[in-house]
């Protein structure tokens, strides 16, 4: 099946073959098709499988049949917010239909002339958009294809109570799309509550991961971490590097240590402002560094091209995050790495993704950062900071803010 038979109009044709698209993902075969005949869809797919032209492109074909807002895509993130609106706009260059981007973070003001000047697409977080709805700023009664972008991520985030409210506002006589990377309970009813007779596609099992993706883990000592990832960051083939941490702190002292070791890096994470985070994504994209520590805001959402390794330097908690999380890399049929550090407290967790995959992680050594080879010692102070209040108190570097790091190496 070739894009030809998916997309009928010439203009979206014309914008796929620009983008250098060649042949439909999995996804976009079975989804375009049901889509465009006006059923409502449940798409079950891991990123990087193309999903949100799966969307896209049968909502654009519908729009192009009169102007208005009538297509809303809702997104749990302002970076995937951010994307979908980009990837629009490409699919829309040869087409002449407005598209806009509503999410918190951002002023107002420009969302708020957007939305007088009137949009055909609107893309948005449910939060933000919510507020534009108490104020009248958006009517939404003439929605004709609403979409839910990575449904179970907006669940997991709190977004029902704003999502419910949105949908009173929005026409009952709607085409609805749901996406979703896995589908538990809460998506499931959401689905049988919000769409008519939906029609439910899977390209891959709940909990798989891309076949492209080399997986492997490291033992480490906690407090070696940040040493064995300066030590991988010496190999070959370490091009382009994301990597996860739990906690927005151990990501600043993790830039701090990189940046003593004269690593190019940024930080991405929910402390930063907006423009802060925009301006790091940039850089990561465009190659002007070379590694991009994040929490989890980045672990859907990020669609970057050319992303070498993925790096989790904790574990992740929930399992599936696991999954979202080393999807930022073998994208698009490319190959990728994804490693992850365990000290022996992340263990449980471990075993509970390798429980979810339905195998065992193959494990790589580093004697000398390994815990099983090196035995944890006691814990020595490292440290003497001045801390508030004119008092010093001794600690381990893991528990140093970045300022105090940062003092303690000598960086400026």
């Amino acid at each position: 099946m070739t894009f030809e038979e998916l997309v009928e109009a010439p203009e979206l044709r014309r914008a796929i073959a620009d983008l250098g698209w060649t042949e439909p993902t999995p996804i976009q075969k079975l989804a375009i098709p049901l889509a465009t005949s006006g059923r409502d869809v449940v798409g079950i797919a891991q990123t990087g499988t193309g999903k949100t032209a799966a969307f896209l492109l049968p909502a654009l074909q519908r729009q192009m049949g009169g102007r208005g807002l009538r297509t809303l895509v809702l997104c749990p993130t302002r970076e995937l917010a951010q994307q979908v609106e980009s990837d629009a706009n490409e699919l829309c260059r040869h087409v002449k239909l407005s598209t806009a981007v509503i999410v918190g973070g951002m002023k107002y003001g420009p969302q708020l002339q957007a939305l007088k000047d009137g949009v055909d697409i609107l893309v948005a977080t449910p939060g933000r958009l919510f507020d534009h709805i108490e104020k009248g700023n958006v009517d939404l009664s003439h929605i004709e294809t609403l979409v839910l972008d990575e449904a179970d991520r907006m669940l997991d985030m709190g977004f029902r109570p704003q999502i419910d409210a949105i949908l009173r506002h929005v026409a009952r006589n709607r085409q609805t799309m749901l996406f979703s990377a896995t589908m538990p309970n809460g998506v499931h009813a959401m689905a049988l509550r919000i769409m008519k007779d939906p029609e439910t596609v899977s390209v891959a099992p709940q909990g798989s991961t891309a076949a492209n993706v080399e997986q492997k883990v490291y033992s480490v000592r906690p407090e070696r971490k940040a040493d064995l990832l300066v030590s991988l960051l010496e190999e070959k083939h370490w091009d382009q590097v994301l990597v996860f941490t739990a906690r927005k702190s151990g990501a600043d002292v993790l830039v701090a240590r990189l940046k003593h070791a004269d690593v190019s890096v940024t930080v991405l994470h929910g402390d930063r402002e907006m423009k802060e985070r925009t301006h790091a994504l940039r850089q990561f994209a465009e190659g002007d560094v070379r590694v991009l520590v994040a929490t989890d805001i980045a672990q859907r959402g990020l669609d970057i091209e050319g992303i070498s390794h993925v790096v989790n330097y904790d574990v992740p908690r929930n399992p599936e995050d696991y999954v979202h999380r080393i999807g930022r890399t073998g994208r698009a049929g490319r190959s990728g790495i994804a490693v992850t550090f365990v000290s022996a407290g992340e263990l449980v967790a471990l075993r509970d993704i390798e429980k979810l995959l339905g195998k065992a992680l193959p494990r790589e050594a580093k004697p000398e950062f390994d815990y099983a080879v090196t035995p944890d010692a006691p814990k020595r102070p490292v440290a003497r900071v001045n801390r508030t209040g004119g008092r010093y108190g001794s600690r381990n570097v893991d528990e140093l803010t970045p300022e105090e790091l940062q003092k303690l190496l000598g960086v400026s």
